[in-house]
């Protein structure tokens, strides 16, 4: 399915608030109430719109440290870390990357004691360096039509 410009401003102004009723999006696309509903739905069948979620901020719910951890795995310990880092809590994201490390996560943790265990876990399966996230520079931004180069 191609989107087109009536597509992407649904897209735009949902990932900017999932909630918004197909009648407030209607009226900023200049289409129908069901034809925007008609839209998303066949956006979703299409797996352009994957999923609608809450986004809970974790230092107002008891988290002190925001952090990314990389781990450059052992000999053969890549695939059962892949198994295992399924079932870590702490992790909010994680990414199997390029260059020296093969891992990067995002993760949450109550206090600087937690991270020293969370990372004992870690250990087991490879080298791991940590940077505590301080700020974000960027806040998540909806993917948009960009003119292609």
């Amino acid at each position: 399915m191609k989107a087109d410009l009536i597509n992407w401003k649904i897209m735009e102004l949902l990932q900017t608030n999932a909630r918004r009723s197909n009648t407030e999006i209607a009226n900023h696309v200049g289409i129908s109430s069901p034809a925007v509903a008609e839209r998303i739905r066949k956006l979703e069948d299409a797996g352009i719109i994957d999923r609608y979620h809450t986004k809970v901020a974790p230092f107002e719910v008891g988290y002190q440290i925001h952090a990314l951890i990389t781990v450059r795995a052992f000999m053969g310990r890549l695939k059962p870390f892949l198994e295992k880092v399924k079932s870590f809590d702490e992790v909010i994201n994680c990414y199997r990357i390029t260059g020296n490390e093969n891992i990067v996560m995002e993760v949450i943790l109550h206090n600087q004691k937690h991270l020293e265990l969370f990372i004992d876990q870690l250990i087991t399966y490879g080298e791991t360096k940590t940077q505590i996230i301080l700020s974000k520079v960027v806040d998540d931004r909806p993917i948009k039509q960009r003119v292609n180069f």
